[in-house]
């Protein structure tokens, strides 16, 4: 798909959903007609992606979640959060509304999405990191480094199609400046010859030189950007998608956070992760996926901000669980979105949020985090952000 038509279906999309239109799902969609979406049909069979009762349950949580998020906007532009998880808590709100099909500079929200992507742009360093600067040298700073940088880079990939003159032509820039950053970080030297590929942290750490989720972010940031048509080499790709390989385990049927010792264990986040990453890759019906989805239908989200693991998080999880059982449709999608929706709008609170994440590593960022990972777990049934279209 080339920029100007990825460009139009965006703004139609966004359109839609500013005059308070939903986007048709399932065989509804039609896409198939246009060569669009030529497996819809044998991804749901025909049932629609949700039932009438489960989009008037669906459209007013997500609507609410981001009339909350537009009021807790900073006047920086920022959705404010623990100072290490700048820009990347920014740009997940960015894609929160982006995936309801709102657009830069253009109705309700587009001027605050607007001064949000100008907050994110104005945190790239020369060397092409997008992280704040002032967060220094130390342990979150290279910690949650490839983080930023991953979820931002994303976040602008996807933005890109939608800008326009000066904007457009800044994100172009820091594009290309995040993605040779990214280049370098993933050829950072690997003990184990199997990590070759993946991303960790930006300092060695640990008995492992890459991990699953880092890897994911930035296999996103790497595809969304050559969707947008920046040269991202195959070999990039490539590369990422053998470590995600290497990462699957045939004894648990899922995907490990990491290869050695301690990181070793395959959760709810992870199992997602990989069936998300192999998709953006095209392998959306092998071995490796449909069993990490069954591996997904067995661990239930039935106990609402519940970890299952120590380095498990439900919102985090809950985000990629989403998208790849969406990814993977049929069975998978039935038998996981219904319940999880149910979840998620009978513990929405009053103010259209979330609370922030139970497990203690991730509550530092606060509840502007934990919704709009939530909207982003809601809102694959739209088919709006190009990332995650199949």
């Amino acid at each position: 798909m080339n920029g100007a038509v990825l460009s139009r279906r965006l703004f139609m999309s966004g359109c839609a959903a500013a005059c308070g239109l939903r986007p048709l799902t399932g065989l509804a969609q039609k896409a198939d007609q246009s060569g669009d979406n030529p497996t819809s049909q044998d991804r749901f069979g025909s049932q629609d992606v949700l039932t009438p009762p489960q989009w008037n349950k669906l459209d007013p949580a997500v609507d609410r979640a981001l009339e909350f998020l537009s009021r807790s906007q900073s006047r920086d532009g920022s959705f404010a959060t623990h100072v290490s998880g700048q820009p990347a808590v920014t740009s997940l709100c960015i894609m929160a509304f982006l995936s309801r099909g709102h657009l830069p500079d253009q109705g309700r929200y587009g001027k605050q999405i607007a001064r949000a992507i100008d907050y994110v742009l104005g945190t790239q360093a020369s060397d092409g990191t997008i992280m704040l600067q002032r967060v220094g040298r130390g342990r979150s700073a290279y910690f949650e480094g490839n983080y930023n940088h991953a979820i931002s880079g994303l976040m602008l990939g996807e933005v890109y199609g939608m800008t326009q003159s000066r904007r457009h032509e800044q994100i172009h820039k820091a594009i290309e400046s995040a993605l040779k950053l990214s280049r370098r970080q993933q050829l950072m030297p690997k003990r184990i010859r199997a990590e070759r590929g993946g991303w960790r942290y930006m300092r060695r750490y640990g008995v492992t030189d890459a991990d699953l989720s880092v890897t994911a972010w930035e296999l996103m940031f790497l595809r969304s950007a050559r969707n947008a048509e920046f040269e991202v080499p195959q070999q990039w790709i490539e590369e990422a998608v053998q470590y995600v390989r290497n990462s699957f385990d045939p004894k648990e049927g899922g995907f490990l956070y990491g290869l050695k010792g301690e990181d070793r264990y395959v959760n709810r986040g992870m199992a997602g992760a990989g069936v998300v990453s192999l998709a953006l890759a095209g392998e959306h019906d092998t071995e490796m996926t449909k069993a990490a989805g069954r591996w997904i239908l067995r661990s239930s989200f039935r106990r609402y901000n519940r970890s299952r693991h120590t380095e498990d998080r439900y919102h985090y999880s809950a985000f990629y669980c989403s998208q790849a059982t969406f990814q993977l449709g049929g069975n998978y999608w039935f038998g996981f979105f219904p319940e999880l929706l149910d979840v998620l709008v009978e513990n929405q609170q009053r103010d259209g949020s979330w609370p922030a994440e139970s497990n203690g590593n991730d509550n530092k960022y606060g509840n502007l985090y934990s919704t709009a990972l939530t909207v982003l777990t809601l809102t694959p049934p739209y088919q709006i952000l190009p990332i995650y279209q199949r």
